[in-house]
């Protein structure tokens, strides 16, 4: 049930983007500062949210990135999906099984599993980056130097 280390950098990520909503470009050095973000990875991560339609960038003085739709609009489950691909799904599961299970059919667990899995989903689906900015009591923009 874990979330990569890549996908948890884009939530960050997009979260402090969605903090910053309808205030223009942010760089990525200030993201990664705030976020705890190696920039290295952030950049990576951050074109691939561009490819998917998550942010937009602008190059050069004065460029960086923004959300391309509004915070309310981008759920978690929708990035975890398009970072780290499905949700929670055992190797036995489906149609065509990583590893196919002898117990496949009389297996008392994979009712548990496929249970979890669905709440796990509903959990993701249901809360949008507007709602963690909205939970979120931590000062903006807070300066996390040593």
């Amino acid at each position: 049930m874990g979330v990569s280390i890549k996908c948890q950098y884009g939530l960050r990520a997009l979260f402090e983007l969605s903090r910053r909503w309808g205030q223009g470009l942010v760089r990525i050095p200030e993201i990664a500062r705030i976020q705890a973000i190696p920039e290295r990875f952030l950049e990576n991560i951050l074109n691939q949210l561009r490819q998917g339609g998550f942010v937009e960038s602008r190059r050069g003085k004065g460029g960086g990135f923004m959300l391309s739709r509004p915070p309310s609009s981008i759920t978690v489950e929708e990035l975890i999906c398009f970072l780290d691909g499905q949700i929670y799904r055992m190797d036995c599961e489906g149609d065509q099984p990583v590893h196919p299970c002898p117990l496949r059919g009389g297996c008392v667990f994979l009712p548990l599993w496929r249970e979890a899995r669905l709440a796990l989903e509903g959990v993701y689906r249901g809360k949008t980056l507007q709602d963690l900015v909205d939970a979120d009591n931590r000062p903006k923009f807070p300066d996390y130097s040593i």
